[in-house]
C-alpha cells in the first residue's frame, strides 16, 4: 500500500535540505511559495529520502479570491506520494515558474493549465493553449468565465455553447445572484424511487 506523507513530514525535510525555502504545512499539503517551487521541486526529485522522482498530476483550484497550483508526486522507489500546494494572488496575471525542468511529465499539464484557467508557467519550453484556439476568450475553468457564483464576469462566451436560452448553468435564470434549489436527493432517506 502506498504511503501518503502529511505537509509536516514533507515541508520538514524540505527545511533540512534547502535552507531558507519558504514553506509551509497544512494538513496533507505542503505550501510553497512561488519563488522557491524550483528549488524545492529539484530538492523533493533528488533527495535521497522523498525521491520524488514522478509528477503524476498538475491542476489547479480557482477560489475567486486567489488560484491554487497543486502538484501530486509519487516516489516509485519508496512507494509514497506527496502533495505540493503554490498560491497565486495576482488573478490578472497570474505566474508560476515552470517545473519542466525537474518533471518532463509537467510539460502537457502546464499547458493544460494555462489553457483552461489562465496560469502562465514562467520558463516553460513551449507554453500555448492545449485544447482551445489562440485567440479564444477567457479562460473556461475560472469561476469568472460565465459569471458564475458571484463572481464578476471577466471574459468568455455569454453562455455555454447549445445552452437553451434564458437557463443558467443550474438550470436557473441566466446570471442569478440567487442560490437555485438542488433537484431532491434521491438516495435521502424515505425518498421515492
Amino acid at each position: 500500500m502506498t504511503l501518503e506523507l502529511t505537509g509536516e513530514q514533507v515541508a520538514g525535510r524540505i527545511a533540512q535540505i534547502v535552507p531558507g525555502a519558504r514553506v509551509e504545512a497544512v494538513g496533507l499539503s505542503c505550501y510553497v511559495h512561488p519563488d522557491d517551487l524550483v528549488a524545492v521541486a529539484t530538492a523533493a526529485r533528488d533527495d535521497p529520502e522523498l525521491r520524488f522522482q514522478m509528477l503524476t498530476n498538475l491542476t489547479a483550484v480557482d477560489y475567486l479570491t486567489h488560484f491554487e497550483v497543486i502538484y501530486h508526486c509519487v516516489s516509485l522507489a519508496k512507494n509514497h506520494l506527496g502533495l505540493f500546494k503554490v498560491r497565486v494572488y495576482d488573478r490578472d496575471n497570474a505566474v508560476v515558474p515552470s517545473v519542466t525542468s525537474v518533471w518532463w511529465g509537467a510539460h502537457l499539464q502546464e499547458r493544460e493549465v494555462y489553457d483552461l484557467m489562465g496560469i502562465r508557467f514562467e520558463g516553460h519550453p513551449d507554453l500555448r493553449r492545449l485544447f482551445l484556439w489562440e485567440g479564444f476568450a477567457g479562460h473556461p475553468l475560472r469561476k469568472d468565465f460565465l459569471g458564475i457564483s458571484g463572481a464578476t464576469r471577466h471574459a468568455g462566451l455569454p453562455h455555454f455553447p447549445k445552452q437553451e436560452q434564458g437557463y443558467g448553468v443550474l438550470n436557473g435564470p441566466r446570471w442569478s445572484a440567487e442560490p437555485q434549489p438542488l433537484p431532491p436527493d434521491p438516495f435521502a432517506p424515505g425518498a421515492p424511487f
